[in-house]
């Protein structure tokens, strides 16, 4: 197993020198690093037994056969940020690939098929399409995406052309969830709940739901040296109001996480009172019901503590996405699985998105959280120990296993 979580580590760092641009990580959609990625990973898949294909998208699918017509799904992304780690989306790939690896070598088929899913574009760099491929895989592909553009003007159109794909099967092309058992992911935690408690390791519970709110306060500029702090409307001191309010709220309501990420004071001038204030919310909970309560105290709040600054408030609500819970009996097996390996069981939700939610409309999903140095993420300094990926490998293996018990 020692060699095996060895290997997982090589071949991340190998896939950290296929990127886009020289000194950095960057592989968006479509690109030259993507596609050379692709080819690679097939080619580790192939070593394992595995056949291989891409979908129209360009998502790098290798299947091992089973003795049965049921499908386990495991996977994750293999596309990036700008400046990224190593290990985001690609360990879950390939440690999926290593599991896959040991039925091989032992020449063992199990009473289902395996499939290891590399999705194209989690991280929607390159047109802003965050899950593309896991969307398209799932049969949610929204038409209107293809004329999209990136920043030199070629749209999503061209590229999934120029990546090997038909643009127009992609509504159409989604994988019949007619035989799927289920959908496992091992993604590095991108926080640091795992390594304040010290666990290599933990079972994912749900994906957040998540709301997106702007949010204006109108007051009345004024000359700083001349308009007494009495009658004052400053539109800022509304605003600070509000973060420092959003902030109580969410700790009211663990584990309800609120973020106040873009202000701006206008007109923006040292020597005048701000008569205007605009600001960001992202507000995230695991349960849609509590976060929408949450939601609309912040949203009365607001307008109060506003009220409060004789000034006025806008509140737009511009994007909200559901919380998507992992399916119990998955993960239950999984939870079983890392007690099998004799560590404790730490159930958390994610507050990042993930494939699995775009996968959840074909079938019940699990994830499998790995500890990640300080939850650094999106960073060059994201870093993973050995040994944590050797647990992991032996974790999803053990999960594999408890499948193939209690499932068919």
């Amino acid at each position: 197993m020692r060699d095996t979580a060895a290997t997982v580590m090589e071949r991340c760092d190998l896939l950290a020198n296929i990127s886009g641009e020289p000194g950095l990580i960057v592989r968006p959609y479509g690109s030259r690093a993507m596609n050379e990625a692709n080819s690679i990973v097939a080619g580790w898949m192939r070593m394992a037994g595995m056949t291989t294909g891409r979908d129209e998208i360009g998502n790098l699918v290798g299947r091992y056969e089973g003795t049965g017509e049921k499908t386990l799904l495991l996977g994750s992304h293999l596309d990036t940020v700008r400046d990224a780690g190593r290990y985001d989306g690609i360990l879950g790939v390939l440690s999926a690939v290593a599991c896959v690896q040991q039925l091989h070598n032992r020449g063992e088929r199990l009473p289902f098929a395996i499939e290891v899913v590399a999705f194209a574009d989690e991280e929607g760099l390159r047109f802003g399409t965050t899950f593309l491929g896991s969307s398209a895989y799932a049969g949610a592909f929204d038409r209107k995406r293809l004329d999209l553009e990136d920043g030199g003007g070629v749209t999503l159109m061209e590229a999934v052309r120029a990546f090997g794909g038909d643009p127009f099967a992609l509504e159409v092309s989604g994988r019949d969830p007619a035989d799927l058992l289920g959908y496992c992911e091992v993604h590095i935690e991108q926080g640091p709940v795992l390594e304040d408690l010290g666990l290599p390791v933990g079972v994912v519970t749900a994906i957040n739901g998540q709301s997106r709110v702007r949010i204006a306060f109108r007051g009345k500029a004024g000359h700083a040296g001349t308009v007494p702090m009495e009658g004052r409307k400053d539109a800022l001191c509304a605003a600070a109001g509000f973060v420092l309010e959003a902030s109580s709220c969410a700790r009211e309501e663990p584990p309800a996480v609120a973020t106040v990420g873009e202000i701006r004071a206008l007109p923006g001038a040292i020597n005048v009172v701000p008569g205007e204030a605009r600001l960001s919310l992202d507000l995230r909970h695991p349960v849609d019901g509590v976060r929408e309560l949450l939601r609309d105290n912040l949203e009365r709040r607001a307008a109060e503590i506003a009220a409060e600054n004789g000034c006025s408030c806008e509140w737009q609500l511009r994007q909200e996405t559901p919380a998507v819970p992992a399916d119990r009996g998955l993960s239950d097996l999984l939870a079983g699985a890392v007690e099998d390996t004799g560590l404790p069981v730490h159930r958390l939700p994610s507050g990042a998105g993930h494939d699995a939610a775009q996968v959840s409309v074909l079938a019940p999903i699990a994830m499998l959280f790995v500890r990640c140095e300080e939850g650094i993420s999106h960073n060059p300094a994201e870093s993973v120990a050995k040994e944590d990926v050797e647990v992991a490998i032996r974790t999803l293996g053990r999960f594999i296993r408890l499948v193939a018990e209690v499932r068919t």
